[in-house]
């Protein structure tokens, strides 16, 4: 019996890890997709940023999918044909609809909501 717990776990892990890697590709080829896919996983992430702004379009609930997944500003500009100067800017005025503090590390803060 208490090898079944520890096998599930195992099972659960690897189902996580398999969904993780799943919505990481779609992200990097900026697919519909990724919003649809990371509400199904994430469901309480998408509840805390609209109780902080109710009002952000999927543009930038997508945009905020690429910071909670810790991705460079970098790779960010390559995987929607953007500049990384426009992702910056965008990253500012994400900062400013949130009330995230600009001395505080937007990583950070999307990791710890």
């Amino acid at each position: 019996m208490k090898n079944e717990k520890p096998k599930q776990n195992l099972e659960d892990l690897s189902e996580k890890i398999i969904v993780q890697d799943e919505i990481l590709a779609l992200a990097k080829q900026n697919s519909p997709r990724l919003l649809n896919k990371f509400r199904l996983v994430h469901p309480d992430f998408f509840d805390k940023i609209s109780g902080i702004q109710p009002n952000l379009k999927n543009s930038e609930l997508i945009f905020c999918i690429y910071l909670k997944l810790n991705l460079t500003t970098k790779e960010v500009a390559t995987y929607t044909f953007v500049t990384p100067k426009a992702i910056q800017n965008r990253k500012n005025r994400l900062r400013k609809k949130l009330g995230i503090p600009s001395d505080l590390d937007i990583y950070k803060w999307f990791n710890d909501i």
